[in-house]
């Protein structure tokens, strides 16, 4: 060794050693296969650039190409995974469902934008709110991220028994018709988008319930109180619109006596164009079409109720 030549230092040697390490891990991650097929070229496994969880494709019956991750970063754990989805995939498509479940609050959300459209529409029936009250309140909080193919008679049974806790009251068969109309609404869309097959048993809710009592009417002498003091009611009110308002109610609940309309859907759906004169036999009568609760009809409505239009017009 010369005078000039300098003596090596003591760490030298151990980073020389941790820089080959490094090169040689480098240079078997680059040696990782970044495509593998699999199952006879069906499944397809690879890895993003800037990835390192393996990504995974394959093709099924319906000749299209389905994509998911593996959530895997290990190779020998990422091809475990892609060949248990590929084969729960294939046993899903022969019993007749889709090659992913959705879940009952999935199911529920397209159920409801169909409500809302028909509902928005008017096209729908008025009991569609309360199939959306149904759906929103009671099956989704409880049935949530479930399946409907996963469903038994005692998740259903469960089912009830918390609805009508958190109704603190046992319900009427015509609510329980509701809950069930509501129920197969959300089966139909299910069925009809592909999610499940018909074959598939979901177990029904329960459709009896205790016997609903008719609300009491009015006799004829309530009717004439009413009547007497709205006449004089009517022209109360001081504040903001409410004279107007006063005035419009007094037509609207003699409207509701004098042709015997549906309040809500019916009665606030008429228009001008509605109303017009039916002669029969000689006798001229008013009537009015209304579309509500049972679909369109045509209603007589008694004499008195031209003046009450009158007031109006």
């Amino acid at each position: 060794m010369t005078k000039n030549q300098a003596a090596p230092t003591q760490d030298t040697a151990p980073t020389t050693a941790n820089t080959s390490r490094q090169r040689t891990i480098a240079s078997l991650i680059q040696t990782q296969p970044s495509v593998l097929l699999l199952r006879d070229g069906e499944v397809v496994l690879y890895r993003r650039t800037r990835s390192l969880q393996y990504q995974c494709r394959f093709k099924l019956s319906d000749g299209k190409w389905h994509r998911f991750s593996t959530r895997k970063a290990s190779l020998e754990n990422a091809i475990a995974a892609v060949c248990d989805m590929y084969d729960e995939a294939r046993f899903r498509q022969k019993l007749g469902l889709t090659h992913k479940a959705h879940s009952f609050a999935q199911i529920a959300a397209i159920t409801l934008v169909e409500l809302r459209k028909q509902i928005d529409a008017s096209s729908g029936r008025g009991a569609y709110n309360t199939y959306a009250t149904c759906i929103e309140k009671y099956f989704v909080p409880y049935f949530g991220d479930k399946t409907l193919e996963e469903l038994t008679h005692t998740d259903v049974r469960e089912f009830e028994v918390w609805r009508d806790r958190q109704m603190a009251r046992k319900p009427k068969t015509s609510t329980l018709n509701n809950f069930t109309s509501a129920w197969n609404r959300v089966i139909a869309t299910a069925v009809e988008r592909g999610y499940i097959s018909e074959r598939v048993p979901v177990p029904k809710l329960t459709a009896k319930g205790l016997k609903g009592t008719a609300r009491p009417g009015f006799s004829e002498e309530e009717i004439t109180q009413l009547l007497a003091f709205m006449e004089h009611w009517q022209h109360g009110g001081t504040r903001g619109n409410e004279y107007e308002i006063r005035m419009l109610l007094r037509d609207y609940i003699e409207m509701l006596l004098l042709t015997g309309m549906r309040h809500g859907t019916e009665a606030m759906g008429i228009c001008w164009k509605h109303l017009e004169w039916h002669t029969d036999k000689g006798v001229r009568y008013l009537r009015v079409w209304v579309d509500g609760k049972t679909g369109g009809r045509w209603l007589i409505g008694k004499h008195r109720a031209v003046d009450v239009l009158k007031r109006l017009h």
